[in-house]
């Protein structure tokens, strides 16, 4: 959330694919949500965080008026991290963590989620893993927006539209829209 210092991760965790989003690519990745030319998709929004990390992406669309954050992530630092920063947020009663590998999401027992972040340990191929178990587990709203970082562009489905990508240093950010 901008202006809360959140619990620190230092370099990361390796062993744990830990790998924080910089401030830089954070602060871009939001401005081209709010300032882009296919609407901002921000408001509102039910969240869904994949391999959430330290839950900085979902905490931060909370603070520019998400609804509700649903964080994945099944590294014990990583949840130990998201629960320490949603509890700094005060954003306990609108966001949820939930513990399992987000390439084996399971069926989604909730409403779709409207924008998806997706930041995957890079060049793994657990980005496309992830996006077809949230696929085929009903997590992802029709017209969904879909926020991909990795280390090369990733392979996006054919049925969705690319409405923006840009490289940050070694991140890709590839801005996905999920068919309507």
């Amino acid at each position: 959330m901008r202006g809360l210092k959140l619990a620190d991760v230092g370099d990361g965790d390796p062993a744990a694919h830990l790998r924080p989003t910089t401030d830089r690519v954070r602060e871009s990745i939001f401005n081209l949500l709010v300032n882009g030319s296919h609407g901002n998709p921000i408001p509102d929004a039910r969240v869904l965080d994949l391999f959430a990390g330290t839950g900085a992406l979902g905490l931060e669309a909370l603070s520019r008026g998400a609804a509700q954050v649903a964080f994945v992530d099944d590294g014990q630092k990583s949840r130990q991290l998201i629960r320490q920063n949603v509890e700094r947020a005060r954003a306990g009663d609108v966001t949820q963590l939930w513990r399992r590998d987000a390439t084996k999401m399971g069926p989604n027992p909730e409403a779709p989620f409207s924008l998806i972040f997706l930041d995957p340990p890079y060049a793994t191929g657990k980005g496309e893993a992830a996006l077809a178990s949230a696929a085929a587990g009903g997590f992802i709203a029709a017209g969904a927006t879909i926020v991909w970082e990795e280390s090369r562009p990733p392979l996006v489905p054919v049925t969705a539209k690319i409405l923006d990508q840009r490289k940050y240093g070694d991140t890709t950010v590839t801005m996905i829209r999920w068919p309507s």
